[in-house]
Formats: C-alpha cells, sequence, structure tokens
C-alpha cells in the first residue's frame, strides 16, 4: 500500500528548527553564565606595591588587616619577599620593617601595600610618613596618593563625589597573604634570595 508524503507547513518547520539542539543560537553561553551555575570566582593573585597615582583606593578598616613585618626588597627586580621570624637577628642588615596595609581599588583589585617603618634607629622621612598618612586617610575616605618631588612627600587627593563602598573579598588576612606572597616567603638561611644577596649564586 503507497503511503502519500506527509506535508510540513511552512511554520511546522520553523517550528523544527527552532528545537534543533545543535541550533548554536541556542547553544550559546550568556554573559551571567557563571552566576547562574553559582560559580565563585577565586582570588589567584594579589599585588603587592603601592597604588598607582591616579588610582583611589579605601583602607581595610579591621586592624586585623595590616601588620608589621620583616621584608627583604629585590630593587632591581621590583620584588618583595617576607622573612620567617626565626632570620630577622641573623638578616637584620638586609631587612626593611614595613606595615603591611589591605587595600582595594574602586575596581575592586586587592593589594597590599608595603609602608616603611622608622628603621632601628628611629629615624623616618616625609616620604614614610606621607604614605603612612595617605594609607590611613583610605579607612574612611576614597584617596589617592601621589608624588610630588618638589614637596619630598606624597600628596594625598581625597575623592569627594565617590559613595560607592569598598568590595572587600571573603578571605582573611593570612588568606590575602598567603596568595601574595606566594614563593616568596624566606624560612631558611640557604633561600636563593639570601644566596644571591650574599654573592654565593
Amino acid at each position: 500500500m503507497h503511503t502519500p508524503p506527509v506535508e510540513v507547513t511552512e511554520s511546522e518547520s520553523l517550528q523544527v528548527t527552532a528545537l534543533d539542539p545543535f541550533d548554536p543560537a541556542r547553544l550559546r553561553l550568556t554573559q551571567s553564565f557563571a552566576e547562574t551555575l553559582g560559580v565563585k570566582k577565586l582570588l589567584t593573585t594579589v599585588p603587592v606595591g603601592k597604588p598607582g597615582a591616579q588610582e583611589f583606593f579605601r583602607t581595610h578598616s579591621d586592624s586585623a588587616y595590616r601588620e608589621n613585618v620583616p621584608v627583604i626588597e629585590l630593587k632591581s627586580d621590583r620584588e618583595l619577599y617576607l622573612v620567617a621570624p626565626e632570620l630577622v637577628s641573623e638578616l637584620a642588615d638586609e631587612l626593611v620593617p614595613v606595615t603591611l596595609f589591605t587595600i582595594v581599588s574602586r575596581q575592586g583589585v586587592l593589594r597590599l601595600w608595603p609602608v616603611r617603618l622608622p628603621g632601628a634607629d628611629g629615624k623616618t622621612n616625609n616620604w614614610w610618613d606621607s604614605a603612612r598618612a595617605g594609607a590611613e586617610a583610605g579607612i574612611n575616605d576614597w584617596v589617592r596618593v601621589k608624588a610630588n618631588m618638589d614637596l619630598g612627600a606624597y600628596e594625598i587627593v581625597a575623592a569627594t563625589a565617590i559613595t560607592a563602598k569598598p568590595a572587600w573579598p571573603d578571605l582573611s588576612f593570612q588568606e590575602i597573604l598567603r596568595i601574595a606572597f606566594k614563593g616568596r616567603l624566606i624560612e631558611t638561611a640557604d633561600h636563593a634570595v639570601i644566596k644571591r644577596l650574599r654573592g654565593l649564586e
């Protein structure tokens, strides 16, 4: 028995095409797909250094998010290394005492800002003092710090129109330190940085 061909109307044909599981338009990811899937961004990098001259920032108000620590600065590499307390006396001539302030930019970039502390002799200077004043000003206001060579210090500029609150990641200071100084913690006297400073490699 001959079966007559089934006629497909134009509307039915369009419906079949729209339901094609391999239609690229149907498979395309939306910009909010991460939120839809409940994906949380992982913080893998925390810069260590002074904020940019044109960068407004806020300083974490909780004192648990700042600490005085000993560091070694490799100026040629522009890198800072944390030093374990057991090595402080042995490396005293290489150490720089700093306060690590936790700050965040308007764009949500988290940073640790090392601000110099007075040396063992108690001496300080206008650069260190004005940097600390800038970091402390950021606790209550959006500010930026800019070097003024004629003044011999940093100028602190406070934003008058920014009302947004800083967006802090859900991380402890310990976690932030671990991310910021990954691979840059000196715990033994045979560390490559120590050998380099002593001309052993």
